[in-house]
């Protein structure tokens, strides 16, 4: 879903929008290529008795439940969640079903902190902490191009 353009100002323009990077989404892809998997051999293992058709009755049921929990579930959260920053302010925004958009202008930034792992580094991404006067610590986690993000919530 794409962020709506109507939460801006009319001379406000968009510097960055950023989703978490792809590296979210790589646990919930192998959950779901393992589910699939487990019933295609499960499939392909059991007689095609009234017994092995139990069996993978069962098991298709556990591989749908761990495949919407752990495997759809995140790559929804992961696509519904917005990292937006304008010339103004900086939008965060996520949620599937109910919606949270905190916003916080950047005159009010009063530090910011980036952090990145070995593996973020080689990725090109990492957590962005930010503290505004007044409101609580906002951090972004495994925000892409966390450098020219960094550089971009300091202007």
């Amino acid at each position: 879903m794409a962020f709506p353009d109507e939460v801006l100002t009319a001379e406000e323009e968009v510097v960055l929008h950023l989703h978490p990077h792809a590296k979210a989404a790589v646990r919930p892809i192998v959950v779901l290529l393992g589910a699939l998997a487990a019933v295609i051999v499960v499939w392909v293992m059991l007689p095609p008795t009234t017994g092995g058709l139990i069996g993978v009755l069962v098991v298709a049921s556990v591989a749908l439940f761990v495949g919407s929990t752990r495997g759809v579930w995140p790559l929804l959260v992961w696509r519904t969640t917005h990292y937006v920053f304008t010339d103004e302010r900086i939008l965060l925004q996520d949620g599937v079903v109910a919606r949270e958009r905190r916003d916080l202008p950047l005159n009010r930034v009063n530090d910011h902190l980036m952090s990145q792992s070995l593996v973020e580094r080689v990725l090109g991404c990492g957590t962005l902490t930010i503290d505004s006067i007044g409101d609580q610590v906002a951090v972004l986690a495994a925000v892409p191009r966390a450098q020219q993000v960094r550089r971009c919530s300091t202007s």
